[in-house]
């Protein structure tokens, strides 16, 4: 049982794939429920939004809301992310294609939910990390880790050091970006951007261009 919650942001008729948009945040006392409100999960309106409109009717795009802030070692968000495929290979009868895009601790969660079915490709994003994270077998995905270098509450170090490990079973890049802080406001297009462009590109074969290009291309580290 859990108290995740999943918001539509654009479920077309008949989608080709789906995008699955992860928050942060961290947590003030145990057991404190997720509010829509909270920055944390404002944040990520504004990336689920541009991925619906680049999927031009062909992704389902949906945010989901963990059933606790931060990470509770009990039912962490990696097991709400598992809850929240289940729900969606229901309401559409089908394993569709699936990228997860996540911020924070979200970015964590989707690297550690990598290994799910269903999941095609995941963009992190400032991701919060252990150095044990990126030993994982993720075979077959593809991986875009985006971190800025002025980020002083996730390490950037520590998300280079998992993208590094994760490179011995998957396809990973890593987008640099000059300046960007945690919060992703003052490069917020940046982030935004390369998630939807990486979003696009690996479930629906868009063109990309720009940084996310030279990682499709095969470059491991790029600045931006």
């Amino acid at each position: 049982m859990t108290d995740a919650r999943l918001l539509a942001t654009r479920v077309p008729t008949s989608p080709l794939a789906q995008v699955l948009v992860l928050h942060g945040g961290a947590s003030r006392r145990s057991g404190m429920r997720v509010s829509p409100a909270q920055l944390s999960v404002l944040r990520m309106i504004p990336i689920a939004k541009r991925v619906a409109l680049a999927g031009r009717g062909r992704l389902a795009v949906f945010r989901l809301l963990n059933s606790v802030r931060g990470w509770d070692t009990h039912h962490t968000p990696v097991d709400d992310v598992g809850w929240a495929l289940e729900r969606l290979r229901e309401r559409f009868d089908a394993a569709l294609p699936t990228c997860l895009i996540g911020h924070s601790l979200g970015g964590r969660a989707a690297l550690l939910a990598a290994d799910q079915p269903d999941v095609r490709s995941v963009a992190a994003l400032a991701p919060w990390v252990y150095p044990a994270d990126g030993q994982r077998d993720l075979s077959g995905r593809r991986v875009l880790i985006v971190h800025g270098s002025q980020d002083r509450i996730a390490d950037p170090a520590r998300s280079a050091a998992v993208a590094h490990d994760l490179r011995r079973s998957a396809d990973v890049g890593y987008i640099r970006v000059v300046g960007g802080k945690h919060a992703m406001l003052a490069r917020h297009r940046s982030f935004d951007g390369f998630a939807t462009d990486f979003a696009t590109a690996t479930l629906l074969g868009e063109t990309a261009d720009g940084p996310v290009a030279q990682v499709l291309d095969g470059q491991h580290w790029v600045e931006a």
